[in-house]
């Protein structure tokens, strides 16, 4: 189905046209329809009229209620969709929508495999970068974001019917290789031979030991710097030191991954590789290299560092090495030559805005970009900050790992479900805390605006009262714990029940679930996940109202409130599916 949204913006344009076509041929957009704030004033409001009546020097309200006497009230199909149109203010044109129209859409989205969502009517490739971490190091909380932000827009993606790539973009090329094999095969020789495992933790530490020789020992380094030569000239040897490396950092990836229940495909920097002197020598061709201070660089227009000099985006350094720049360029040409994608969308950190920005243009300057047939979208986001408001850190000032932080959530949980759970087993307890704890890191950060920092709190995300996961996921128990109470075949029912909204409280949740195409378009078009967790906040919100004023078991609209609530069931579920949450039937 299209969205309420929508079919009103057809008909505001459709109306405007009408009454104003010739004169206003020239001007696009001019239909502007968005739902309400205030839901006592009506469910939409067309906000055209303040914008014609300037360009026509004419009073507003006139102007709207010319723009009413045209709009048609009717569906396609005929059903009174408009009940009533009045003007506020200065001309905002309120719209309310039939209960009768409302309910026949309602059944048809329980009725549906996809919940009355439209997929979209263009499927695109899309690409989503996301997680990104570095060989040899541990996940921190950084990571988590950058994890769950990605996971969660690809979901979405998918959901409306695109085709998604997920590309989890590993750093796992680069001069620090060289150290840490020349630290393996001096000092850890038992690693290579395969008589000693090893995991992520000892490998970091490894990994500072190694910097530390590096920067102390002047032998050292030039070993490590010959190691580099010999893995990017593919000695064998360095190459199976390079892999074992990968491989311990993989395996906890992966647990991590697991954990979050995210899917991702791994391309590091070493799959660009190969690619990085024909990417030079193309851009030479181009003539969109300069050379300075024996490094090639590319110059671009308005880009300048803090001391006013021009601020280059360097493809080659003096020495002949390449660095991010040329690997992020590689990229972008890989995915729009090979994978034919229609959007690309990479999340990362704030503090890569200006990098990805610059990579952009070099692109498009580069022609490997066409701005009209391609859309890149940088996805950053803000900082996680401790209780004390700065850069959350464990007690002894080191970085957050991520596995311990989950591993804490999955414990707290636990505990708190077997406070509040009469007769809850020691295992069910570890299960269903697996689900809320995870859930519960989850929510509270896509819940927050992911531009901005947010300060990260167990107590605070473990609640059950207020936006939070564990709210959410009461409301949907709520709804599994009526079907079992009523013991009934809810598929049997609904083929056998028309839903028929009347009580205020059902027009109010109705209204709210037939929303849920236009909050996931949103999401699509604006890459904000808060958006979508705000809709479900709300929905439970909406959802508790109604079963507060309307007796669901044992009234004789029963069987359509039954109905009612397993629409609300099924996108609450699938609201938290997208979001990368899973649900438990009982808590």
């Amino acid at each position: 189905m299209d969205t309420l949204q929508s079919i009103l913006t057809a008909k505001a344009t459709r109306a405007i046209d009408e009454a104003f076509g010739d004169v206003l041929s020239e001007y696009e957009s001019i239909a502007e329809v968005a739902p309400c704030q205030q839901e006592n004033f009506g469910h939409y409001q067309c906000n055209s009229a303040m914008k014609i009546a300037k360009i026509l020097k004419k009073n507003p309200r006139d102007i709207a209620q010319i723009i009413i006497d045209f709009i048609d009230p009717l569906s396609v199909e005929g059903d009174l969709m408009i009940v009533k149109m009045d003007i506020a203010g200065p001309g905002f044109i309120n719209i309310h929508i039939g209960p009768t129209f409302l309910s026949k859409d309602l059944n048809h989205a329980l009725n549906s495999e996809h919940l009355g969502v439209s997929l979209a009517p263009c499927p695109k490739r899309v690409i989503v970068e996301f997680s990104s971490p570095n060989i040899a190091k541990e996940l921190h909380v950084g990571h988590l974001r950058s994890t769950i932000i990605g996971d969660c827009i690809a979901r979405v993606f998918e959901f409306m019917g695109h085709d998604v790539l997920r590309l989890n973009h590993i750093g796992d090329w680069g001069t620090q290789f060289g150290m840490l094999i020349n630290y393996l095969k001096k000092y850890q020789p038992r690693i290579i031979t395969g008589d000693k495992e090893s995991d992520l933790s000892e490998l970091t530490n490894w990994y500072k030991d190694a910097k530390k020789h590096f920067d102390e020992d002047e032998e050292f380094k030039k070993e490590s710097q010959l190691e580099v030569v010999n893995l990017q000239g593919g000695q064998e040897e360095a190459l199976l030191v390079w892999k074992i490396i990968c491989d311990i950092s993989r395996k906890a990836f992966e647990e991590i991954y697991g954990l979050l229940d995210v899917k991702i495909v791994e391309r590091g920097e070493s799959f660009y590789n190969p690619e990085l002197p024909k990417i030079v020598e193309d851009l030479e061709k181009k003539n969109v290299i300069t050379v300075s201070d024996g490094a090639k660089c590319i110059f671009l227009e308005g880009y300048k560092n803090r001391e006013g000099n021009p601020l280059p985006v360097m493809v080659q350094k003096s020495d002949g090495g390449y660095n991010y720049d040329t690997t992020d360029i590689a990229g972008f040409k890989q995915r729009i030559e090979d994978e034919k994608a229609d959007r690309i969308i990479i999340v990362t950190d704030a503090g890569q805005s200006l990098h990805f920005k610059m990579i952009y243009d070099a692109v498009v300057k580069a022609n490997y970009l066409d701005p009209k047939k391609v859309r890149f979208d940088h996805v950053p986001f803000g900082l996680v900050l401790g209780p004390d408001g700065k850069k959350f850190k464990t007690r002894s000032g080191e970085t957050e790992k991520l596995i311990d932080l989950l591993s804490t959530a999955v414990t707290k949980a636990s505990e708190i479900l077997k406070e509040k759970m009469e007769g809850i087993s020691d295992e069910e307890a570890i299960n269903l805390g697996k689900i809320l704890g995870i859930d519960a890191i989850k929510y509270a950060d896509l819940s927050s605006h992911r531009v901005k920092d947010y300060v990260f709190s167990y107590d605070k995300m473990l609640k059950f009262e207020g936006n939070t996961a564990a709210f959410l996921l009461y409301a949907y128990v709520r709804i599994q714990g009526i079907k079992r109470k009523k013991n009934i075949d809810i598929n049997e029912l609904i083929q056998h029940t028309h839903i028929e909204l009347e009580h205020p409280s059902e027009v109010t949740l109705g209204l709210h679930l037939r929303r849920f195409g236009e909050i996931l378009e949103a999401v699509e078009q604006e890459l904000l996940p808060n958006r979508l967790s705000d809709y479900l906040y709300t929905l439970a919100e909406k959802y508790n109202a109604f079963f507060r004023d309307c007796r669901v078991v044992g009234d004789e609209k029963e069987s359509q409130r039954l109905a009612l609530s397993e629409l609300t069931g099924r996108i609450l579920k699938k609201g938290l599916e997208l979001l990368g949450l899973q649900v438990m039937d009982r808590m």
